[in-house]
């Protein structure tokens, strides 16, 4: 099937939050872009169109995230473009976010260039990259702002490393702001989390790990709103994880601050009970002290999961990103307070943000929109919609499906998951981009790519 070949996608319960649409029906597809949804008969392709039996799945626009490690240039052992995007299609993913903590960093013209050169020849999903916000990371002096806007940054952070310099922060702000781009950082007071290996509270104080307070975050969060306050600069808060933080982002956003948020699914639905090894079904997977429990920021406590999920529902945190971070087996294969932190996300973003659907604590038309034209309005990206004209990236899932976690079948390089041998809801049967099969869950080879 190539981008030329009309196609139709029949019978699914067609669901795209940017029309508020929400009905059972066919989606026509012509020339890589949406034709119709439900055109009268004699509106369809002429000749045989390619059909799609979508009757019991969703069919939605493809998600959109904007926050992947996707490791190029310098970490290809963990992952590369190939195995990033089909991880990516794999998990419904029709475009991600590239974060800039690679070697080289992001941080200049060229080497932003020299990776959108790569995307082009070996990336199946749409592709997009953050730059750093200071040069190597370093904190010290602000990166070329202009010239990578002008290359294709969509924005800027220092993902990874926090941001501790206030004034430089404000600078950031200020610059970014005459570009549209918005400033993000990786909200961690450095003086509170150093050596530490999880959360602080009761788990921490049992396993006798150093851990960090909610605090740690709270206090960079609220310095970086009142400076975005002050500059009138755009601020993205990504991977929120306290309470706390979140009355921080409503009082900012009632004050008229330009902010948005993003929230990951694991920092929705898990604990810090889980490095403990033995509270829940996820757990009993794992021992205790297991490096695949170990994330930054780290997973909170009950209190956080409910809040989070509170403001995911009403707005608050505007969409789901899923901070994939792909490791090798060497990088978690040693102690927990040595081992790198971060879980590989794209596979299994979906059937663990759904938990919160078949709980009932949010309905499935606001996932979806939480994942498609929410992420993609933060940073002003193309995509996300379903609507006629717009390119015809596209997911077709079925929210119901039992889907058992096993790292040994992930497309991605990186198998550190925390969920390895739990049975969740939700799999992802197939993805379009631009029209074309990115990926086919019953097809026994991976699909070939864009046209």
């Amino acid at each position: 099937m190539t981008a030329e070949e009309p196609l139709v996608i029949r019978g699914g319960r067609v669901l795209d939050p940017s029309q508020k649409l929400d009905r059972v029906g066919d989606v026509v597809i012509e020339r890589g872009r949406v034709a119709a949804i439900d055109p009268p008969d004699g509106q369809l392709p002429l000749g045989e169109p390619t059909v799609i039996d979508a009757r019991g799945l969703v069919v939605a626009p493809g998600f959109v995230d904007i926050h992947t490690h996707l490791r190029v240039p310098g970490f290809e052992y963990k992952e590369d473009l190939v195995s990033g995007s089909r991880a990516a299609a794999a998990g419904g993913f029709t475009t991600v976010c590239a974060m800039p903590n690679t070697d080289p960093v992001l941080d200049t013209r060229s080497v932003l260039e020299g990776l959108f050169e790569q995307v082009e020849a070996q990336a199946t999903v749409r592709v997009y990259a953050h730059a750093a916000v200071s040069l190597g990371q370093a904190g010290r002096q602000l990166v070329e702002m202009g010239g990578l806007s002008e290359a294709g940054a969509i924005g800027f952070t220092d993902d990874g490393v926090p941001l501790a310099s206030s004034t430089l922060m404000r600078h950031a702000l200020e610059y970014a702001a005459q570009l549209g781009r918005p400033v993000s950082n990786h909200a961690e007071d450095p003086a509170l989390t150093a050596g530490a290996a999880m959360h602080e509270g009761q788990v921490s104080m049992r396993l006798g790990l150093p851990g960090t307070p909610r605090q740690a975050e709270e206090i960079m969060l609220a310095r970086d709103l009142l400076l975005a306050e002050l500059t009138g600069g755009r601020y993205h808060c990504i991977h929120v994880t306290s309470g706390g933080s979140i009355d921080l982002i409503r009082r900012a956003k009632d004050r008229g601050v330009d902010v948005t948020a993003e929230v990951t699914p694991h920092h929705l639905t898990l604990t810090d009970a889980l490095v403990a090894g033995r509270t829940d079904p996820v757990s009993a997977a794992l021992p205790p002290y297991h490096a695949n429990t170990k994330v930054a920021p780290p997973l909170r406590e009950q209190a956080d999961c409910d809040a989070l999920a509170a403001a995911l529902a009403d707005g608050a945190i505007d969409c789901i990103a899923t901070d994939h971070a792909p490791h090798a087996v060497q990088d978690k294969d040693v102690e927990f307070a040595h081992a790198a932190v971060g879980f590989t996300m794209l596979e299994t973003a979906l059937p663990l943000a759904l938990t919160l659907v078949h709980d009932g604590r949010l309905d499935l038309a606001t996932l979806v929109e939480r994942l498609t034209i929410a992420p993609a309005r933060c940073y002003g990206l193309p995509g996300g919609t379903l609507a006629p004209g717009s390119p015809a990236d596209v997911t077709i899932f079925d929210p119901d499906e039992e889907y058992v976690v096993d790292p040994a079948l992930l497309a991605s390089k990186g198998k550190n998951t925390p969920l390895a041998g739990l049975p969740l809801l939700g799999v992802v049967r197939r993805t379009l981009v631009g029209g074309v099969d990115v990926f086919d869950r019953d097809a026994a080879q991976p699909v070939g790519g864009r046209a």
